[in-house]
């Protein structure tokens, strides 16, 4: 929560900085681009997280194996 303002300054300053010139749009683009590969990577790993988890409360795998794979 308090990162919030400080966050919110930056990506205020990217989008204007992005308006300006084709550098900062190129700028914004990489960002914008590393966010959602970001986001698509956790939510690969959550949903793989859980399979493991579904998996051994199922009984398919013993305790070492899923700390194998939840590592």
């Amino acid at each position: 929560m308090r990162y919030s303002l400080p966050m919110l300054l930056m990506c205020t300053a990217l989008v204007v900085a992005g308006c300006e010139s084709r550098g900062g749009s190129a700028v914004l683009g990489g960002v914008a681009g590393a966010a959602a590969g970001a986001g698509g990577y956790e939510l690969h790993l959550n949903n793989q997280r859980d399979r493991v988890e579904e998996d051994f409360k199922a009984g398919k795998i013993d305790q070492r194996e899923y700390e194998i794979r939840i590592d």
